[in-house]
């Protein structure tokens, strides 16, 4: 049985991720949809300590897309869905990232 699914749609960080030089020294915004399944156990509760905390899940995005840079932003999604499968009780995590600009 697959729990209830939480997506947070259109998460901007500022952040100096890309190829080209200008895209690391300038900076731009990168906005996130994130996907997850959390816990089935969830959906049977009305307590937060039973479920997905989103508000963590976004303050984590924010700082992981923070850090690097990375080049590619296969390799910055990827770096998030791995780090929030490991830290939240999600049987699966998604994530998109648009470059607006």
């Amino acid at each position: 049985m697959s729990g209830p699914v939480i997506e947070i749609i259109g998460l901007e960080v500022f952040a100096h991720h890309g190829i080209h030089d200008f895209e690391r020294r300038d900076g731009q915004p990168f906005l996130f949809d994130i996907r997850l399944v959390g816990p089935p156990a969830s959906q049977d509760s009305d307590r937060l300590e039973d479920t997905l905390d989103y508000g963590a899940v976004c303050d984590r995005v924010v700082e992981l897309a923070g850090g690097g840079p990375y080049s590619l932003l296969e390799r910055l999604a990827a770096v998030i869905a791995d780090d929030l499968l490991e830290r939240f009780p999600a049987s699966s995590v998604t994530v998109t990232v648009h470059k607006p600009k």
